[in-house]
C-alpha cells in the first residue's frame, strides 16, 4: 500500500490516541476491580455519571477510528491511480523522443551542408575577384590620382589586398607579379602627386604678412591673429591622406625628405625676402612698412613704420637737441661728430637681421604646426630639424658675419660699427626662450647654435667695451686734430655718444662685462644673491653697478686724456676754455640723459665734481685778463694832489697804463673772439662776469685819471668809454661779430 502522506500520519496519530484512551479505560476497569474498596467509597450517582461519560468518549473514538480507516482506503486508491497515470505518461514521452531526435539530427546536418556551400561560393567569388583587380584598376592607376584621390586610394587598397592574397596563397602565380607591378606604379604616382602638390601650392610668405605677424607682438591692444596659410585646406587634406597612405601601406619615408626639402626652401626664401624688403624699402621709402591685418586691410595699404631697435640714432637725436641748446656752438656748432653723418646702412642691416630672427621663430612655429598634420609623430622632430637647417644656418652665418665685422671694426677703432651688436644681442636674448621652445626635440647641435652666437656676440661686445675705454685713455694728442677755437673735442662727443648707446642696452652691456669676469677688474664685490646658478645670469642690479663702474672708468679716462690734450695749447686761457667746454659738454650730456643716474650708482659726487672742474677752468680763464686789468689797478700808480702839476715821470706812467690797457684789451678781444663757448648760458655767464670785473676796474681808473692833464692828446690814450669796453667783451667767443 502506498504511504498516506501527512494526512495519513495524522489519522494514525488520532487512531493511536483513541486506542490509548480505550486501553486507559480498560486499565481503569481493571484498576477499579482491584480496588473495590475505593469504589465503595464513591457515591452511586457520581459513579453512574462517570460511567456514562466514559462510554460517550469511547463511542466518539470508535467513530473517529472508523472515519480514519475509510480515509486511508481512499488515499491508497488515489495513490494507485496517480502512479498508473505517471507511468503511462513516461512511456509516451519515451516513444516521442525516439521519433523526433533522428529528424532533428538530419535537419541540422542539412543546414550545415547549406552553410558550407554558401561559404564556398562566397570564397570562390572573393578569390575570382582578385584575378580581376589588375584589369579593373589598371586604367585608374595609369591616369594617376590628380583630381580623384579618393577613387585612386580605393583602387590602391584593392591592389594591396590582391598582393597579400597571392603572396599567401599563390606566390608563384603570374597574377602576383602583375598586381605587384601595378602597386609599385601606383605608389610612385602617389609620391609624384605628393611632390607636385607640395611644389605647386607651397608659396613664399610675403614680407608684408611676416611684418604683420611680427608687429602683433608689440601692439598693446589685442589684435586678431594674423592667418598664415601655407597650403589651401583642400590641398592640405589631400597631402595628409597621401602621407598617411605612404606610411601605412607604401612603407616609404622618401616623401618626408621631399617634404622638408620643399618647405625648407620656402622658409629660407621667406626670410630672405623679408631682408630684401628691408633693403628696398630703406633705399626707396626709407622705412619698411606693414599694412593692416588682411581682414581689416583697405584697398590701399597704409604704411606704418616698423619699430626700430635702439641704435645709434637715439643718441644722435639727443645730440641734435644739445645743438639746439648751444652745446655744439653757433648754428649747430662744431662739426666734430662724425658719427652723426655716418651711413644708415648698418642700421638697416641691424633692423633687417632683428626682424629676420623674429620672422624665423614665427615661421618655424607655423611650419611645425603644419608638419604635425602631415608627418608621422615619431618622424616629426627629425624632419623639422632638417627643415629649419638652411634658414637657421643662414641666420647664424649672418650673425657670425656681424661678429666678424665687429672684430674688424674694433681693430680699426671704429666703435660705432660695434654698436650694431648690442641691439642684436639684446633681441637674441629676448627671443631665446621662444627659440628654445621651437627647437625643443631637435639635435643638440641645432639647439646650441643660438647660444654659441650669443656667446660670440657677448665676447666681441666685451672686447669692444674694454678697447673703447683703453682707446679713450690712449688717444694720441695730435696737434692738427685739436679744435683751434677750444670747442668740444671729437673724442668727447664720440665718447658721450657711445656711452649713450649703453642706456638702451644696460642689461646687455652689463652681461657682456660680467661674462668676461670684469667685476674682478673693477673690484666690484660679487653678492651670491645677485647671480643664479648659471655664471652667465646676473641680476639687473649687479649689471647696473658693473655698467656704472665701466662708464665712470671711461669718463675718468676721457678726463685724463683731455687734460693731456689741453697742454697742446700754448695759451693757458685757451686750454682752460677747451677743458671748460668739454667738461660742460660732458655734464650737460649726462644731465640730459639717464647717464647721470647710472653714474650716480657708484659715483654719488660725479655731478658736483664736474661743476667744480668747470668753475676751476672759468677761474683759470679769468686770470688771462689780469695782464689787462693789472695796468689799471691802483698798484704802482702815482699818487697826486688835485691841482698839482704832474711830473714827467708820472705823466709817462699814466700814458703807459692807458696804452697797456688798450693794447691788451684789443689783443685779447681779437684773439678770444675766435674762441668758442658753445653753451649759450655758460658763454653769457663768463662774458658777464668778465665784463663786470673789467668795467669796474676800468671805470674806476678812468674816473680817476680821465680828467688828469697827463697828455696834450687825450684821445690817443683814452680810446674807449666804459660802455665800449663792455660791448667789446660781449663780442667775445663770437666769430660772426
Amino acid at each position: 500500500m502506498a504511504p498516506l502522506g501527512r494526512h495519513g500520519a495524522g489519522l494514525r496519530a488520532e487512531v493511536g490516541v483513541a486506542e490509548t484512551g480505550a486501553e486507559r479505560a480498560r486499565r481503569g476497569k481493571v484498576r477499579g476491580s482491584g480496588s473495590r474498596w475505593a469504589e465503595a467509597m464513591i457515591p452511586p450517582q457520581e459513579a453512574s455519571a462517570r460511567r456514562r461519560e466514559i462510554e460517550d468518549k469511547l463511542k466518539q473514538e470508535e467513530e473517529t477510528l472508523s472515519f480514519i480507516r475509510d480515509s486511508l482506503e481512499k488515499s491508497d486508491q488515489l495513490t494507485k491511480n496517480m502512479v498508473s497515470i505517471l507511468s503511462s505518461f513516461e512511456s509516451r514521452l519515451m516513444k516521442l523522443e525516439n521519433s523526433i531526435i533522428p529528424v532533428h539530427k538530419q535537419t541540422e546536418n542539412l543546414q550545415r551542408l547549406q552553410e558550407n556551400v554558401e561559404k564556398t561560393l562566397s570564397c570562390l567569388d572573393h578569390v575570382i575577384s582578385y584575378y580581376h583587380v589588375a584589369s579593373d584598376t589598371e586604367k585608374i592607376i595609369r591616369e594617376g590620382p590628380t583630381g580623384r584621390l579618393e577613387e585612386y586610394l580605393g583602387s590602391m587598397a584593392k591592389i594591396q589586398k590582391a598582393v597579400e592574397y597571392f603572396q599567401d596563397n599563390s606566390p608563384d602565380s603570374p597574377e602576383l607579379n602583375k598586381v605587384k607591378l601595378l602597386f609599385e606604379r601606383g605608389k610612385e604616382s602617389l609620391e609624384s602627386e605628393f611632390r607636385s602638390l607640395m611644389t605647386r601650392h607651397s608659396k613664399v610668405v610675403s614680407p608684408v604678412l611676416i611684418l604683420d605677424l611680427i608687429s602683433g607682438e608689440d601692439e598693446l591692444e589685442v589684435q586678431e591673429e594674423v592667418p598664415l596659410e601655407h597650403l589651401p585646406e583642400g590641398v592640405l587634406q589631400d597631402v595628409i591622406r597621401i602621407s598617411r597612405w605612404l606610411v601605412e601601406y607604401g612603407r616609404n619615408q622618401d616623401f618626408m625628405n621631399v617634404y622638408y626639402q620643399i618647405r625648407s626652401s620656402q622658409l629660407d626664401r621667406s626670410i630672405k625676402g623679408l631682408k630684401e624688403h628691408f633693403r628696398k624699402s630703406s633705399s626707396s621709402a626709407g622705412v619698411p612698412y606693414s599694412p593692416a591685418i588682411p581682414n581689416k586691410r583697405k584697398d590701399t595699404p597704409t604704411k606704418k613704420p616698423v619699430k626700430r631697435p635702439g641704435t645709434i640714432r637715439k643718441a644722435q637725436n639727443l645730440l641734435k637737441q644739445y645743438s639746439q641748446h648751444g652745446l655744439d656752438g653757433k648754428k649747430g656748432g662744431s662739426n666734430l661728430i662724425p658719427l652723426e653723418g655716418r651711413d644708415d646702412t648698418l642700421d638697416v642691416e641691424t633692423d633687417a637681421y632683428i626682424h629676420c630672427v623674429s620672422a624665423f621663430v614665427k615661421l618655424a612655429q607655423s611650419e611645425y604646426q603644419l608638419l604635425m598634420d602631415i608627418i608621422p609623430e615619431h618622424h616629426q622632430k627629425k624632419t623639422f630639424d632638417s627643415l629649419i637647417q638652411d634658414a637657421l644656418d643662414g641666420l647664424m652665418l649672418e650673425g657670425e658675419n656681424i661678429v666678424s665685422a665687429a672684430r674688424k671694426a674694433i681693430i680699426r677703432h671704429d666703435f660705432s660699427a660695434v654698436l650694431t651688436v648690442f641691439p642684436i644681442l639684446r633681441h637674441l636674448k629676448q627671443t631665446k626662450p621662444e627659440f628654445d621652445q621651437v627647437l625643443q626635440g631637435t639635435a643638440a647641435s641645432t639647439k646650441n647654435k643660438l647660444p654659441g652666437l650669443i656667446t660670440s656676440m657677448e665676447t666681441v661686445g666685451a672686447k669692444a667695451l674694454e678697447d673703447f675705454a683703453d682707446n679713450i685713455k690712449n688717444d694720441p694728442d695730435k696737434e692738427y686734430n685739436m679744435p683751434k677755437d677750444g670747442t668740444v673735442h671729437e673724442l668727447t662727443s664720440n665718447a658721450i655718444l657711445f656711452l649713450q648707446q649703453l642706456l638702451d642696452f644696460q642689461e646687455t652691456a652689463g652681461a657682456m662685462l660680467a661674462s668676461q669676469v670684469l667685476g674682478d677688474t673693477y673690484n666690484i664685490p660679487l653678492d651670491p644673491r645677485e647671480t643664479s646658478s648659471s655664471a652667465a645670469s646676473y641680476s639687473s642690479e649687479f649689471s647696473k653697478r658693473l655698467l656704472s663702474t665701466y662708464i665712470c672708468k671711461v669718463l675718468g679716462n676721457l678726463q685724463l686724456n683731455l687734460l693731456s690734450k689741453s697742454k697742446v695749447y700754448e695759451d693757458p686761457a685757451l686750454s682752460a676754455v677747451f677743458l671748460h667746454n668739454n667738461y660742460n659738454y660732458i655734464l650737460k650730456a649726462l644731465e640730459k640723459s639717464e647717464l647721470i643716474q647710472l653714474v650716480a650708482v657708484t659715483q654719488k659726487t660725479a655731478e658736483r665734481s664736474y661743476r667744480e672742474h668747470i668753475e676751476q677752468q672759468i677761474q683759470t680763464y679769468q686770470r688771462s685778463w689780469l695782464k689787462v686789468t693789472d695796468y689799471i689797478t691802483e698798484k704802482n700808480l702815482p699818487v697826486f694832489q688835485p691841482g698839482v702839476k704832474l711830473r714827467d715821470k708820472e705823466r709817462q706812467m699814466i700814458k703807459e697804463r692807458f696804452k697797456g690797457f688798450n693794447d691788451g684789451l684789443e689783443e685779447l678781444c681779437k684773439i678770444q673772439k675766435a674762441w668758442a663757448i658753445p653753451d649759450v648760458e655758460q658763454r653769457d655767464k663768463i662774458r658777464q662776469a668778465q665784463k663786470n670785473i673789467v668795467r669796474e676796474t676800468y671805470g674806476a681808473f678812468l674816473h680817476r685819471y680821465g680828467s688828469v692833464p697827463f697828455t696834450k692828446n687825450p684821445e690817443k690814450y683814452i680810446k674807449y668809454r666804459v660802455e665800449q669796453v663792455g660791448d667789446m667783451i660781449d663780442r667775445l667767443f663770437d666769430t660772426s661779430a
